[in-house]
């Protein structure tokens, strides 16, 4: 399936870098207010064969699974839906978090700014899926990521 330029490629979170070190501290809060756009998800650092990642999203993410990797979700700013093509939508608030098991097709979406941190297996593989037949879609109003 052709997912939108808008959003990167599968293959682009190959080769991702990783933008900190171990042994570093950092700010998450800074680090998404720095961030501007509707759309950005970088590496902020490397743990084992996993990584974190610093999301931002305004609109809706496609869907997608990952075959191989659980995906924990904290929310730091704001709050996320994460729907499902056969269970009912989760809605995760600030300070919440919720883990998606290996192999759950889901997309995740906000109306409004949702900043979360992403705990996965470092590159995972990510198979983008057409949309389920019977729900409503929300268009993303998105652009692409500069910087």
């Amino acid at each position: 399936m052709t997912v939108s330029n808008v959003f990167p490629t599968a293959e682009s979170y190959v080769n991702e870098p990783v933008r900190y070190p171990q042994l570093r501290v950092l700010d998450l809060l800074a680090e998404a207010h720095g961030l501007a756009g509707a759309y950005h998800n970088v590496v902020l650092n490397r743990i084992n064969q996993h990584c974190l990642r610093l999301a931002v999203l305004e609109g809706a993410y496609p869907w997608h699974q990952h075959p191989r990797s659980d995906e924990l979700f904290l929310v730091v700013e704001g709050h996320l839906f994460i729907d499902f093509p056969d269970a009912p939508t989760l809605r995760v608030d600030t300070g919440q978090v919720v883990t998606i098991p290996a192999g759950t097709v889901h997309r995740t979406r906000t109306d409004t700014r949702a900043v979360n941190v992403c705990f996965e297996e470092f590159a995972a593989d990510t198979e983008f899926v057409p949309p389920p037949a019977d729900r409503v879609e929300v268009q993303p109003t998105l652009s692409r990521p500069t910087g």
